[in-house]
């Protein structure tokens, strides 16, 4: 298997990010975040997982990271993609399937993902269990180091969502999620984008959001004082 581990541009002197996200290195792949396949979705609020994939969707914006998007059937019952995601990801390029229910069938998927030399790919779709596992796996026996957000996933129920966890675990596929994504590819808060990534939190955890706000309530009000 190829490890995007050898190789990481973001490990630092003390070790640390050995074991993290090179976000040199990664890619995002956004699988059929469909308006009709929101409906279905049981095992976590639809709101949140929209706000999720918004989140991941400005993130990799912020921080130039490659963003491939694709849908099944996206004129039939399945809908289209919502529109947050291209709205917060202008860059990301859409590929057309050709009725594959998974994306790494399509050879032109496929061949996207290997044009853009990354090794890492993170995974957000609906249904996790097909979506997300059918390509996750694949890309898995093809070399890549892979990554499912599940929480910017979603399935008919929560016991699918179980099973379709386990078996990620089962195929070398990392689970994670929104919050730890943001903050693995955040890294430090010396970085000139520290404050819109502040503004990020607030969406992959959003009572941080009455955190940052309160505290600039604060500050605000000791300047006036002083």
């Amino acid at each position: 298997m190829v490890s995007s581990s050898t190789a990481q541009s973001s490990v630092l002197p003390t070790g640390g990010g050995a074991a993290l996200l090179d976000p040199a290195d990664t890619l995002v792949l956004l699988l059929d975040h469909q308006s009709g396949l929101f409906q279905t979705v049981k095992d976590i609020p639809v709101a949140d997982l929209r706000r999720n994939v918004e989140m991941i969707a400005r993130l990799c914006t912020l921080l130039k990271i490659p963003v491939i998007t694709t849908a099944s059937e996206p004129s039939g019952s399945n809908g289209p993609l919502i529109p947050e995601i291209h709205r917060d990801a202008p860059h990301a390029v859409y590929v057309p399937r050709k009725g594959e229910v998974n994306a790494w069938d399509n050879a032109d998927f496929v061949a996207e993902v290997e044009a853009t030399g990354r090794k890492t790919l993170v995974m957000a779709g609906v249904w996790t269990s097909v979506c997300v596992m059918f390509p996750a796996l694949d890309a898995r026996a093809a070399g890549y180091d892979v990554y499912a957000v599940i929480d910017a996933s979603g399935d008919p129920s929560e016991m699918v969502s179980c099973v379709s966890l386990a078996r990620f675990v089962q195929g070398g596929v990392k689970p994670t999620s929104t919050n730890a994504l943001l903050s693995e590819l955040h890294r430090t808060w010396a970085r000139p984008e520290a404050a819109e990534l502040a503004q990020l939190y607030g969406l992959a955890a959003p009572n941080y959001a009455a955190v940052m706000e309160s505290y600039q309530g604060a500050q605000k009000a000791a300047r006036q004082a002083g």
